[in-house]
């Protein structure tokens, strides 16, 4: 029930894959996917309790790192966002860089530059945002010292 157990990566095949490779290589396989960056980012399940990793597009405000809950514009949140609703401590994995770091919401202030931080980097979040009727949470990951 904690970030030092073994997690359960993605249940879709290619990220699966995605994410074994980013760790066999520390990210020189899988760091840069269709020309972005992209993170593993470990939570804990909120109804298991056990940790689940996905990999994710990124982006970089100043020390923080940005992603977006898309879903390819499904109407309901990725299950690693409601995860970290409910679980805020998380694990990043950048290369070979590996941390605890907080997640959080933009506030609906943050949002609006952070969402075209985003969308500069993969403009399909536009469309995504366009298919669905939930505003499309962006998070905030600041590293920490310890996740808890």
């Amino acid at each position: 029930m904690s970030l030092q157990e073994e997690p359960f990566d993605s249940p879709t095949d290619w990220v699966r894959e995605h994410i074994r490779g980013y760790i066999a290589t520390d990210g020189k396989e899988g760091h840069i996917w269709k020309g972005v960056t992209t993170l593993l980012l470990t939570t804990i399940g909120r109804r298991s309790g056990k940790p689940r990793r996905t990999a994710l597009i990124y982006g970089r405000d100043g020390d923080r790192y940005i992603i977006v809950a898309s879903k390819g514009g499904a109407e309901e949140h990725p299950n690693w966002y409601r995860n970290l609703t409910d679980h805020p401590e998380v694990e990043v994995q950048v290369l070979d860089d590996r941390f605890h770091a907080r997640a959080r919401t933009a506030t609906a202030e943050e949002r609006p530059r952070l969402w075209d931080l985003m969308a500069e980097i993969w403009p399909a979040y536009n469309d995504y945002q366009k298919k669905t009727s939930r505003t499309i949470p962006v998070v905030i990951l600041e590293r920490s010292d310890s996740a808890g």
